[in-house]
């Protein structure tokens, strides 16, 4: 399975950017796909997971109101739309796949670039 993630870019606080990522190589139903960030200095943290079938969604506290996740079943393709965004959310912003639970992420993209200035 591989992980294509997209369109990370530069913005000012306020605005907005839409990440995609879009999953390929699959010869299975996997059960969850996730955004993760990791800034400079920090451990990597979660953002946001929605679930393939019925489309569950989580996020982390910090980006409760201003990202929404998405999936398109037909294209294996996730998205986070970003909204509102603050220089604390700039971060490598990575995809994730998993098989099983969301416990455990399987496979990973290549991560995209986010920056936010004020």
């Amino acid at each position: 399975v591989q992980l294509q993630a997209s369109g990370g870019g530069s913005v000012q606080a306020g605005g907005s950017l839409r990440l995609s990522c879009a999953a390929s190589g699959r010869t299975f139903s996997s059960y969850a796909m996730a955004w993760f960030r990791q800034a400079p200095g920090k451990e990597r943290e979660f953002v946001a997971a929605v679930r393939w079938s019925g489309g569950s969604t989580y996020y982390a506290d910090s980006v409760k109101g201003r990202f929404t996740i998405s999936r398109d079943n037909a294209k294996n393709t996730v998205y986070l739309q970003m909204n509102s965004l603050k220089p604390e959310d700039t971060a490598v912003y990575y995809c994730a796949d998993a098989i099983a639970t969301m416990i455990e992420y399987d496979y990973w993209g290549q991560g995209t670039q986010v920056t936010v200035s004020s």
